[in-house]
């Protein structure tokens, strides 16, 4: 295959997988993400890379959210989300940080490519993204991209999405959103 060939079949994975998500799955997240007093966000590896794009474009739309990890991240509580990401099911890292959000009265949204794993299924919602993640890269790849590139990728393309839909929600605009764009670079 030539670079365009391959670069056309990772692009189209990505399209495909982006449109496979439920346009009532995102709905539910919009309201989740707007309605929260404070936002955590978490994932392990490049899935946790796409999850600190998002939890910077929650910021720029003026939200209180907060990498888990890091050390300026709160306690979670009443009103709290916990937004995580377990593409694929099962992580051991996610099951322990749900079980900790909800002793503290959080609700919990996972990302996930796998629903029916024991991580989304103890979450309040989930938004499935159902492409390719390392949980099946070896019995049968249905991509091009290796391991779990596809769903990282579709990640991205979901949570620019995400961002749009929830603009309007909060009455932000791409001004309002520059404005709060670093000026330290």
């Amino acid at each position: 295959m030539t670079l365009a060939d391959l670069a056309t079949s990772a692009a189209e994975e990505l399209r495909a997988g982006c449109a496979a998500v439920s346009e009532g799955e995102l709905a539910a997240l919009v309201d989740a993400i707007a309605t929260a007093r404070r936002i955590v966000a978490y994932g392990c590896g490049r899935e946790g890379l796409m999850m600190r794009a998002l939890a910077m474009r929650l910021y720029h739309l003026g939200c209180d959210v907060h990498m888990q990890g890091d050390m300026s991240c709160p306690p979670l509580g009443a009103g709290d989300l916990l937004l995580i990401s377990s593409g694929p099911g099962r992580l051991s890292t996610v099951a322990a940080l749900i079980g900790q959000a909800r002793a503290g009265g959080a609700k919990v949204a996972c990302i996930t490519a796998e629903p029916l794993g024991p991580d989304p299924q103890a979450s309040d919602l989930c938004l499935v993204i159902p492409v390719q993640t390392m949980a099946r890269d070896q019995s049968a790849p249905s991509s091009v991209l290796p391991m779990g590139s596809v769903f990282e990728g579709a990640m991205f393309m979901i949570f620019e999405l995400l961002v749009l839909a929830l603009r309007p929600r909060l009455g932000e605009s791409a001004d309002t959103m520059r404005a709060r764009h670093t000026n330290l670079e």
